[in-house]
């Protein structure tokens, strides 16, 4: 059975359990809290930090899961359903959505956090640029305001407060590279998420093990050979491997290219976050994270 069909059949196999929902929606937010549904784990740290005590934020897609090849569930369709507002990372990231939204019967709002955001072909992954981070954070303050107008100043006053944090860890990034000579600002990852990153803070992007922006794509054996010479001919220090990929090929190119290969408990954070309940649960902490290990390494610490 293929991808699509797979989806479509769970769809419709959740209409029943949605028809005995669709009735009570409001009531299900409960009276003193806004109920939300985020679809990754960025953005439902976003809503959290936005939507502080008036929401309770339901996250789709749970850390450590891959969003490029991810499957909606019964669960998820019907937290759909019983939701007043939905928000989505946007940028093509989740292909799987629309026929969710269609098959929940959702009619409320959706906010697409990539609205405003300058976009790289094909690349969904925007939030890894901060000043992405501060435009994504306005629209979901601006969303929640529009459904639930009697906390628009609350909503306001947090997400300025938030801004200033991802203004802040910006400024911390920027310093962390500026410390870094320039010819050592090389990068080799899992997949191609970090092109925004890599914009930001001037880094030059070697290569990545997955030749794709998609985690389905695979490196053929001419494409692996390169890879390898690339690294060794950049004086590329380190392959990054990602918290939600398997490391097997990326150690692997890194042996081959006889370079250091960064992982376990060091491996990035491209698609998801960390556990929660941990610094690295928050994206802010997924972010710092990301650059300490990175600068570290390319400075051979």
């Amino acid at each position: 059975m293929s991808h699509r069909h797979r989806i479509l059949a769970l769809l419709a196999a959740t209409t029943a359990l949605l028809s005995s929902t669709a009735c009570d929606r409001a009531e299900s937010a409960g009276p003193t809290r806004f109920t939300v549904v985020a679809t990754t784990p960025e953005v439902a740290d976003f809503a959290r930090a936005v939507g502080g005590e008036h929401v309770k934020v339901t996250q789709l897609i749970k850390v450590g899961v891959d969003p490029h090849d991810y499957e909606p569930t019964p669960a998820d369709i019907k937290a759909i359903a019983d939701a007043r507002l939905l928000v989505e990372n946007g940028a093509g990231l989740e292909e799987w959505l629309g026929q969710t939204i269609s098959s929940a019967g959702f009619r409320g709002p959706v906010v697409d956090t990539s609205s405003g955001v300058p976009l790289r072909p094909g690349d969904p992954h925007i939030w890894h640029d901060p000043r992405n981070a501060r435009l994504m954070v306005g629209t979901i303050a601006k969303g929640l305001a529009g459904a639930d107008p009697a906390h628009a100043a609350d909503y306001a006053r947090n997400s300025a407060a938030y801004t200033a944090e991802i203004d802040r860890l910006d400024r911390e990034n920027q310093a962390a590279f500026d410390a870094l000579p320039a010819a050592d600002r090389k990068l080799v990852t899992d997949h191609d998420a970090f092109g925004y990153y890599v914009d930001r803070y001037r880094l030059e992007f070697v290569g990545s093990v997955i030749p794709s922006m998609d985690t389905s794509a695979e490196l053929s054996a001419r494409q692996l050979t390169d890879l390898v010479a690339k690294i060794r001919a950049t004086g590329t220090k380190a392959v990054f491997t990602e918290s939600s990929l398997p490391r097997k090929t990326a150690e692997a190119i890194a042996e081959q290219a006889g370079v250091r290969v960064v992982g376990g408990a060091d491996a990035l954070f491209g698609d998801s976050l960390g556990e929660p309940g941990t610094p690295e649960g928050t994206y802010l902490g997924a972010e710092r994270h990301n650059t300490r290990v990175i600068t570290a390494a390319l400075a051979g610490r």
